[in-house]
């Protein structure tokens, strides 16, 4: 088990801090005029049917209102990716989630060096591949160096193992993989966004997070504990909540309900 000291943070509502946080940043950290995404005043219309709920019927809830949405191919996932996960600081790179490096866009590819289609809830868990729906589903699908997401593989998610070369703060081990601080909430939030979307209808399995690693193909991701304990650590930052508004407003037209709302984790699990 990992020795490592994290930054305890208190968890607030994302989307109301966002708007100022873009408008403060200066010009230089910004994304150009055409690529700003405007941020809704309110969510309390988005999220109405939630309200009050608790447990199963917030999950149910929150299942019904994400599940409207349009779906993006394997294909377009490649330049969704290049607005939801651009540098602010650099409009013509993305930033990879594992690594935290800053990479050209046109880099996109298979090859060494290159950055690829991370699938942070693991493609083989539940046996989705890359079909529209949870293999397209851009809540979950992260840019990362080609090496580094074959060394996260599959793995469950816990934390500790040995230093992950070339991704300076990542731990693996042979059944597990730790992300570096900083994302720590991030992947936590994506795995039980996938949990709450995907409930067994539209074809695909039901994806549920559990506490246990190993889970091989099951339709199940660990370690559940660690993932809520990485939620309340690391919550959401700008980069994170422009990364679901830039979703809604341009691609699926849906949320991730934890980056707006990171309570309703303890709420649910």
């Amino acid at each position: 088990m990992s020795r490592r000291s994290i930054r305890l943070s208190t968890a607030v509502p994302a989307v109301a801090a966002l708007a100022l946080l873009i408008a403060a940043a200066p010009s230089s950290a910004r994304p150009a005029d055409s690529a700003r995404i405007p941020v809704a005043d309110s969510l309390d219309g988005y999220y109405a049917a939630a309200e009050g709920k608790n447990g199963a019927a917030l999950k149910a809830a929150l299942h019904s209102i994400i599940s409207t949405q349009t779906k993006v191919s394997y294909d377009q996932v490649w330049e969704a990716l290049k607005n939801t996960d651009q540098d602010p600081a650099n409009s013509a790179n993305v930033i990879e989630l594992y690594t935290g490096k800053s990479l050209a866009k046109t880099r996109n590819g298979g090859n060494s060096g290159d950055w690829n289609r991370e699938h942070v809830w693991a493609k083989s868990h539940g046996d989705f591949g890359t079909s529209t729906g949870p293999g397209t589903d851009l809540h979950h699908l992260r840019p990362e160096d080609v090496t580094v997401n074959s060394i996260r593989g599959n793995k469950d998610f816990d934390n500790g193992g040995g230093a992950v070369p070339g991704a300076s703060g990542n731990y693996t081990d042979s059944d597990s993989f730790e992300p570096r601080d900083a994302v720590k909430g991030d992947v936590a939030r994506m795995i039980l966004y996938m949990a709450v979307r995907y409930d067994g209808g539209d074809g695909f399995a039901d994806l549920e997070p559990n506490d246990r690693v190993g889970n091989g193909s099951l339709p199940a991701i660990g370690r559940l504990s660690v993932l809520k304990q990485w939620s309340l650590q690391d919550p959401p930052s700008a980069f994170e909540q422009r990364r679901n508004e830039v979703i809604y407003s341009t691609y699926q037209h849906n949320r991730n309900p934890f980056v707006d709302h990171p309570e309703w984790v303890e709420n649910i699990w």
